[in-house]
């Protein structure tokens, strides 16, 4: 089970300057109330996903930025506990908590079941995301890619390769030029999916 110091060596915590530190600790505080308990459909600990994404983002992507770290960590949190919105908003600030609005979809935020104008309606909000929202969807996929084996539901497994090459490879490719960061998720996403695609052959 990941804890809080495992968290906090993966966000690099210690480099950061005494504001993000403090900032950090909430943020790692906030996350482990909001994903616990919750369980992955692959029966891991929810919360050790958003902590990888983090690695992804620091370790493969050379990501630095406290707030955005923050947001790879906390990415999940609203599809998990939309009520916990007020929470994030007053701990952190009002942007993250748009941020994390806008990486989640609408039928979560509105904690309802999800319906077939969905799929077109998150497509469309994918498309709009920012380059910081986007880099942490890319890692997200990354983490999610790797850990496709794992899953016990065929389905999922279709629908995410789906999505994937429809939606997320294609929009990384389109920004691949914007940053260092998106530069190295598209070329990760890429290889990591043709190595995938390899091995099932």
């Amino acid at each position: 089970m990941t804890n809080t110091s495992t968290v906090t060596h993966e966000l690099g915590l210690k480099d950061w300057a005494a504001p993000d530190r403090e900032r950090g600790r909430h943020a790692i505080a906030l996350a482990i109330a909001i994903y616990s308990g919750h369980v992955r459909d692959q029966g891991t600990p929810y919360i050790n996903h958003p902590v990888r994404v983090v690695t992804i983002l620091r370790s493969e992507l050379g990501v630095v930025e406290p707030d955005l770290l923050i947001l790879g960590l906390l990415h999940d949190a609203l599809e998990i506990s939309p009520s916990a919105e007020p929470l994030i908003e007053s701990g952190l600030g009002r942007p993250l908590a748009q941020h994390l609005r806008a990486m989640t979809p609408d039928h979560r935020l509105e904690q309802r079941p999800k319906q077939p104008r969905d799929a077109d309606a998150w497509h469309t909000k994918i498309q709009a995301l920012g380059s910081d929202e986007l880099l942490v969807r890319l890692a997200d996929r990354i983490d999610n890619l790797r850990d496709l084996r794992h899953s016990p539901d065929p389905g999922r497994q279709a629908r995410f390769l789906s999505t994937l090459t429809g939606t997320y490879l294609p929009l990384a490719e389109k920004h691949r030029d914007a940053s260092a960061p998106l530069r190295a998720a598209h070329e990760l996403l890429t290889a990591e999916h043709h190595a995938q695609a390899e091995a099932a052959t």
